[in-house]
């Protein structure tokens, strides 16, 4: 996700877009009592697809 968005430091990645996406509710942890589990992942909410499928249906027209 870091080099789609042209970022190059994980901390500002994290403070700025991951964060606050997962407050919004659009992502979500896979293993949300274990933030440093080796094996974590981010996983889009429904929320999120809905977002992801409108902003990719806006680009497509």
């Amino acid at each position: 996700m870091l080099t789609a968005i042209g970022l190059k430091d994980r901390k500002n990645f994290v403070e700025l877009f991951l964060t606050p996406a997962i407050a919004e509710g659009f992502v979500r942890m896979l293993y949300p009592d274990k933030p440093r589990h080796p094996r974590q992942k981010y996983l889009l909410t429904a929320k999120g697809i809905r977002l992801y499928d409108a902003i990719k249906d806006e680009h497509s027209q």
